[in-house]
């Protein structure tokens, strides 16, 4: 990694301007700046310009705007005939911002790949923060009374940012990731944003676009703190296949 001497540090102020995106390093891919808090205000200024933060714990906040980014055109999610037959077998059920604590901290859990340490306390209570705001969101799948897989992020305009999701139970992450898909299409979003490409997510239909064309859609989509549709605030309801 590119020391970060190298790289822009954030101050204090929370509403103060990120760097230009075309600062972000090629390698690692999109890290772009370090420092700085978790302030509400910073991180939704962040998501619309594109950026986010993902670093571990004892590192200082790494800032990151990747290129190519990964992301869902919700209409366009493929769904498999297994996954069909796993959520109309009727073992599964399905709901939004029941219980966001209970997914970010899920997500949170080490993983046998080595994935999801990266959710550190500070991350956690920062996008708590934005739940109770009526900014991120979480879809759950249940099973027999246990939450067994679910997905989170942060609703702006007519996009959502996804941040992580986990799965207890064969395919309950991606019936979280379908579901949302759907509830997005249904609710007027244009678009999920992935952030970084996986042949997971490729394979569910996710496409790669440019950094330009990304930012582009921000700029059409984004430039609002009030979300389409059911997001516009933290009121619990179902989704439904």
């Amino acid at each position: 990694m590119s020391s970060l001497l190298d790289l822009p540090r954030l101050d204090a102020d929370p509403d103060a301007p990120f760097p230009p995106t075309s600062q972000a390093l090629a390698s690692p891919n999109g890290l772009l700046a370090w420092g700085g808090d978790l302030h509400p205000r910073r991180l939704l200024g962040a998501y619309r310009a594109g950026i986010f933060p993902w670093y571990s714990a004892g590192q200082p906040i790494l800032w990151w705007s990747p290129a190519p980014r990964c992301v869902f055109y919700p209409g366009r999610v493929y769904i498999s005939k297994r996954s069909r037959r796993r959520y109309n077998s009727g073992q599964f059920e399905l709901s939004a911002d029941r219980d966001f604590a209970a997914v970010i901290e899920a997500c949170a859990q080490p993983r046998d790949d080595g994935g999801g340490t990266w959710i550190t306390a500070d991350m956690i209570d920062a996008y708590e923060r934005l739940h109770e705001t009526g900014h991120a969101h979480s879809v759950e799948v249940w099973q027999d009374g246990r939450l067994v897989g679910g997905i989170y992020g942060l609703a702006l305009g007519s996009v959502f940012f996804g941040e992580s999701m986990f799965s207890r139970a064969s395919d309950a992450g991606k019936l979280a990731l379908i579901a949302l898909c759907r509830h997005l299409r249904a609710e007027g979003f244009v678009l999920l944003d992935c952030q970084l490409s996986s042949e997971h997510l490729l394979g569910m239909g996710a496409e790669r676009i440019s950094r330009a064309q990304f930012e582009r859609e921000l700029e059409a989509h984004a430039t609002t703190d009030r979300a389409a549709g059911s997001w516009s605030n933290t009121a619990r309801f179902e989704v439904r296949w």
